[in-house]
């Protein structure tokens, strides 16, 4: 053991949650070469119907201090919608500031996916999804609610600042030797003649600073398209939150399924959020089927976050190993419980 040492805040949640987010932290244990302080947070659907709260503030302020935070899923067919997802995920997003939304879409080794001609090569990018503003933003409202005269106003806040971070980030990222150096702006230019014309104005200015970046643009429907037929044309995306909320989920199913995609919320100058991309499958509760390399992925961003290359680079080939050997992506299909997943990633991380 080396004397560094970690705070993570740990949100189990709801449904599966706790069961992928206990193996994401044995393989957390296996493969940390450093102290770690985890913390627990009582978060989600059970404290909600126990006390009505969701996130109180000196919750929020604790999570705040934490160096990272590991979340399972959230979301429970006991709450209505959006309670939780509103006021629990992105509050913590908007209140610390995680402005960024990273999603690698990655195809690991045996994953079976439902375009059978990707390779491994073909489905390798990266989606830097702006986490801050947008539709999101909860700006709007109605008039006249409930006649038959209703309407209903969502407004798409886009600001010069958090469009310049985010394209900035994703510029970084493009030019990282990680990546292959190419940025692709996925939006609605041709309908969305303000918003898209920030963003690309912002990536035109950006690109001058990037001479070793290449640029493309692509319209979001076109990139769903793109993303069944050529995946290989991408390397880093940037676009904003609705578009990147939506092409992230047909992005998992190019790499093998919700039980595969990892991402993370991220503050580059605070506290980072890192959790699967798939829901909390509550009819899977209890069962052991649930697939739990999303979360494991999760924590491999988590470690990478914290500067734990090694450790992360141990997860990830615990992962490629794990995948190759499974030949499925469905925990419990082939003989292969959310538990035994887990140990074979901790077996091919260690080996």
């Amino acid at each position: 053991m080396t004397d560094r040492t970690h705070t993570i805040g740990v949100i189990r949640g709801d449904g599966t949650g706790p069961e992928v987010v206990g193996e994401g932290l044995k393989v957390l244990d296996a493969v940390r070469d450093f102290a770690v302080t985890l913390v627990d947070f009582d978060l989600g659907a059970d404290r909600y119907l126990r006390t009505g709260d969701v996130l109180p503030d000196e919750e929020l302020a604790r999570i705040a201090e934490m160096d990272a935070v590991f979340l399972g899923a959230v979301g429970d067919p006991r709450v209505k919608p959006g309670i939780l997802e509103r006021e629990l995920l992105l509050k913590i997003r908007f209140q610390l500031d995680q402005w960024v939304n990273l999603r690698p879409v990655v195809r690991y080794p045996g994953v079976a996916t439902l375009v059978p001609s990707h390779t491994e090569d073909d489905v390798n990018f990266v989606v830097v999804r702006e986490n801050s503003e947008g539709l999101y933003s909860g700006a709007g409202g109605f008039h006249r609610k409930g006649t038959a005269h209703e309407v209903a106003v969502q407004e798409s806040i886009n600001t010069r600042h958090g469009v310049e971070r985010i394209v900035r980030y994703a510029f970084e990222l493009a030019a990282s030797p990680a990546r292959r150096g190419k940025l692709t702006l996925v939006h609605k230019t041709n309908v969305l003649t303000f918003a898209g014309d920030l963003y690309q104005r912002v990536v035109d200015e950006c690109a001058a600073e990037f001479s070793g970046v290449e640029t493309d643009y692509v319209h979001v429907d076109a990139a769903c398209i793109y993303f069944l037929d050529s995946p290989g044309r991408f390397d880093v995306i940037v676009t904003d939150n609705m578009f990147g909320d939506i092409i992230t989920d047909l992005g998992a199913m190019i790499q093998g399924g919700m039980g595969i995609a990892a991402g993370g919320n991220i503050n580059p100058d605070g506290v980072s959020m890192f959790e699967p991309i798939g829901g909390t499958a509550p009819s899977e509760t209890g069962k052991g089927t649930i697939n739990p390399l999303a979360a494991i992925g999760a924590m491999e961003m988590l470690l990478r976050q914290l500067g734990e290359d090694e450790a992360a680079a141990k997860v990830d080939r615990g992962i490629r190993a794990a995948t190759a050997r499974m030949k499925s992506m469905r925990a419990g299909e082939m003989g292969f419980t959310t538990s035994q997943v887990g140990d074979l990633v901790v077996e091919g991380a260690t080996a």
